[in-house]
């Protein structure tokens, strides 16, 4: 039998400018599972407060009751080891317990944005196989929409004020008849209050979980247009909390106290990784459950101390720009920390200005559990790159034969480390086309290696639009608006936008002249979630395309932000309506903080590169 090819050995340049004490690997045979981070937590932890939402605690001890809880009733449904269950919510009291009782059950979590249409959810929900779901009852009414597609065997109905006592009633209340926030449903459920009562934390059996077990599947688009399941074990989640506990652990631990802001949906992996993290610190975590309501998370932080904050750039220009932060109680925090999304060089300005606190800026992706670069915690100014990879992580940047290439020069970013995915869930031909010959995973995206072992992000290969942190992707939104019959074809790019990062764009040949850009987002919205409803419609008498009938995005792009100037002054409203005749491009409307084209060579990359989900 023929000997495997040693791997060529990785130069890394970055391990001699990590900050003092930091070792360039951890112990990967010592990486066991989340179930076990979480148990030693909540026992060393027993008495702190591990969660805070509108304004009432629950201690570690408690966590872990209600978690036993959860789990001995799902082990008394008739479940195997390794069923996938789907949690449908935003931050709330309920989350973090229903998380870890899955876990603990020896189950898989599959995690739902709540604000998914029926379109969105039967395919998340028939593509994973999720025999249970645990919704919040404001989002009940699109569970019962998906049920002619999707086979569930029980629905567990959670309200918001659920674990919150007497104020939870009330919340409940205001929630169902002040604010009508939960639509009509005739959903046959489960209330979530009789599996915390019955059977009990006491009737929980012991699973013995191991590290190669999965623990998550999270889905990311693709090039498809549907999402696929990142197939997160156990080992690849808790090496990253291993990695950044190396990283930053230090810097944590140095408040007897820690308080983290929770903004960030705990179904983003971002956020799904921090907080395994922090429990690991017996940090308590302030559940923020609608970040969209600036005003309320600005009283509610100007309520509450807190040391850290793990947010995205939008977030962090919102508070920076409210009426009311500087009434906000800054002096405790010693960590602000930024992903899913770019960060902009006068955002971190501004919050550096207010709390004298940097961002710390970090990359990673769903396939990587996500974290696969950092900078520095003792950063004392924005350094506009991503800093450098964390210990056992290897990158190399790569041309489009595959060949690593050299400092400064341009090419797709790859990544080997143990955070790295198993693969795609049921999709081995999409698995093989996302990773290198070698085990690198290919992230889709344009970067530089400096000397020094920082990595700088260029730009992205894939045609994907980061929106607020969130991935939409084109494919999609075509799809979508090919079903509209006065559609003849579409479209569709991310424009750059100062609010959001980018913005998505939709570029339309009519059949029917009467068709308005109103009528275009109405009918999104229908099968849409918000963020990825066009905001900028545009309609044209034909779409560039290659000799063979393929769209071609990238050169779109290019015409569209030439036209514009490409410019970072240009117009705030990002010419979103296409003209307000609706008919017309709005060739005047230039959008801030455009970018220029990039590189040549990464067009030839992108032809042989997969698209996975990047939370920067």
């Amino acid at each position: 039998m023929a000997k495997k090819k040693a791997a060529p050995k990785i130069e890394q340049p970055w391990l001699a400018h990590y900050p003092p004490g930091t070792p360039e690997t951890i112990d990967e045979s010592a990486v066991g599972t989340l179930v076990e981070i979480f148990d030693k937590a909540t026992k060393k932890f027993a008495q702190r407060p591990a969660l805070e939402s509108f304004g009432k605690t629950m201690s570690y001890a408690e966590l872990d009751e209600a978690s036993k809880s959860i789990a001995a009733w799902l082990q008394q449904q008739g479940l195997a080891k390794g069923d996938r269950v789907a949690i449908m919510m935003p931050n709330v009291m309920a989350y973090a317990p229903i998380l870890f009782g899955i876990l603990r059950a020896g189950l898989t979590v599959v995690n739902v944005n709540p604000l998914y249409t029926r379109r969105e959810l039967s395919h998340q929900l028939n593509d994973s196989g999720a025999r249970f779901i645990f919704v919040l009852e404001n989002f009940a009414a699109t569970v019962e929409k998906s049920l002619p597609d999707v086979k569930l065997d029980r629905i567990v109905l959670v309200k918001p004020g659920d674990f919150l006592s007497l104020k939870g009633v009330i919340i409940n209340l205001v929630s169902r008849y002040v604010k009508q926030a939960v639509p009509a449903h005739s959903l046959q459920t489960t209330r979530f209050t009789e599996i915390i009562a019955s059977p009990g934390s006491g009737a929980f059996e012991p699973v013995e979980v191991d590290r190669e077990d999965i623990a998550f599947l999270q889905y990311t688009g693709g090039t498809t247009g549907l999402a696929k399941g990142a197939t997160l074990k156990h080992f690849n989640v808790a090496a990253n909390v291993a990695q950044l506990d190396a990283w930053m652990g230090r810097t944590i631990a140095a408040n007897k106290e820690n308080v983290m802001i929770t903004a960030l949906p705990l179904y983003h992996i971002f956020a799904l990784t921090a907080c395994c993290l922090f429990i690991h610190f017996g940090t308590k975590q302030l559940l923020i459950a609608n970040p969209r309501d600036i005003d309320g998370f600005v009283k509610t932080l100007k309520s509450t101390p807190f040391t850290c904050t793990v947010l995205v750039n939008t977030l962090y220009n919102a508070l920076a720009n409210h009426s009311q932060i500087k009434d906000v109680d800054f002096s405790r925090l010693n960590l602000s920390i930024s992903g899913g999304m770019a960060t902009q060089k006068a955002v971190a300005r501004k919050w550096k200005e207010l709390t004298d606190s940097a961002i710390i800026e970090g990359y990673g992706l769903s396939e990587t559990s996500p974290v696969v670069c950092a900078n520095p915690m003792d950063l004392e100014e924005f350094s506009g790159t991503i800093g450098f990879p964390i210990p056992s992580t290897e990158v190399t940047i790569r041309d489009e034969d595959g060949k690593i290439l050299s400092y400064d020069e341009e090419g797709e970013l790859c990544v080997r480390g143990p955070q790295v995915m198993a693969g795609y869930w049921n999709q081995p031909e999409e698995t093989a086309k996302a990773m290198t010959d070698d085990g690198f995973f290919r992230t889709g995206d344009i970067a530089v290696l400096q000397k020094d072992g920082q990595v700088r992000i260029v730009d992205r290969i894939k045609d994907m639009v980061l929106v607020s942190g969130f991935n939409v992707y084109p494919n999609e939104v075509e799809d979508v608006l090919a079903g509209h019959p006065k559609i003849v074809e579409a479209a569709v790019i991310g424009v750059p936008d100062e609010h959001s990062g980018e913005a998505v764009a939709a570029y339309i040949v009519r059949k029917d002249e009467s068709l308005t850009p109103e009528e275009v987002r109405e009918y999104c919205r229908e099968h849409l979630t918000a963020y990825k409803v066009p905001r900028r419609v545009e309609f044209r008498d034909s779409l560039p395309k290659t000799n063979v009938g393929k769209m071609l995005r990238r050169a779109l792009r290019d015409e569209v932000l030439g036209n514009e100037g490409g410019g970072k002054d240009g117009g705030k409203d990002g010419g979103k309506d296409g003209g307000k005749d609706g008919g017309k491009t709005n060739d005047k409307a230039k959008p801030a903080g455009a970018k220029k084209s990039p590189a040549k060579k990464a067009e030839t990359v992108k032809k042989k590169a997969e698209a996975p989900s990047k939370t920067n």
